[in-house]
């Protein structure tokens, strides 16, 4: 299979970007530099933050994307992955004004959970992906059931994650969102997905408990096979 060049379109934000990138690294079968994946990535900070363009109609990120999708792609990117889900709200769109492959990372999580026979998950998400319902759409097509946390519990996490990670806070409360993970298991839940880039992170960093499925490690597994390179 010919090699493929990888590209990224980052900066949403910066941590989940490098997040990803050491992953495909971590988890390329190379022994030596020149067996690993050539990648290019275009972190770029300054794109709109998504979930408020969702919610309240700010700024759209969609131009940005279009943006660095084609700098990436005139740079010799074969596909491109995105760190940041919320931005598949604007995937359609996206690809729509792409002229090279994006891997949409919640379906490659849905293939990954079928595999594993999974039916029903609890999805830890920003405001924006939840209020898109890209995981639902997408997921009913796989036949897997999901669970949300509740109003109170969903506050919390978005505040994990906007002055949590991406404000680089070394220690964060998750009390309330451990909690109600406990419960959710309890109405039958058999793993939960960290249905936002900076939520692997928090997970780490703070101490989510349970069967986490993290779609960053997943991405980064399906862009290695894409690319046509060993998963180590």
């Amino acid at each position: 299979m010919n090699k493929q060049t990888i590209g990224i379109i980052g900066g949403m934000g910066p941590m989940a970007t490098a997040d990803l990138f050491t992953k495909i690294i971590n988890l390329t079968d190379a022994k030596k530099d020149a067996e690993h994946i050539h990648i290019l990535i275009d972190n770029n900070p300054q794109i709109p933050d998504r979930t408020s363009a969702i919610l309240h109609g700010t700024e759209s990120p969609l131009p940005y994307l279009i943006q660095s999708a084609e700098r990436l792609a005139d740079a010799g990117a074969d596909f491109l992955i995105i760190p940041c889900i919320t931005s598949h709200g604007f995937y359609d769109e996206l690809v729509a004004n792409v002229k090279i492959p994006v891997l949409n990372i919640v379906e490659e999580t849905a293939k990954h959970l079928v595999s594993n026979s999974v039916s029903k998950a609890v999805l830890l998400a920003t405001d924006g992906t939840r209020h898109t319902n890209v995981f639902g759409n997408i997921f009913e097509k796989f036949g897997i059931e999901l669970l949300y946390p509740s109003d109170e519990v969903q506050a919390d996490l978005m505040d994990m994650i906007y002055n949590g990670v991406k404000a680089g806070a070394d220690k964060w409360d998750s009390t309330s969102v451990n909690r109600e993970l406990s419960r959710l298991k309890s109405e039958g839940a058999e793993t939960v997905i960290l249905g936002c880039t900076e939520l692997p992170l928090a997970a780490k960093l703070y101490g989510i408990n349970g069967d986490l499925v993290d779609p960053t490690t997943v991405l980064a597994k399906s862009a290695i096979i894409k690319a046509g390179y060993s998963i180590k």
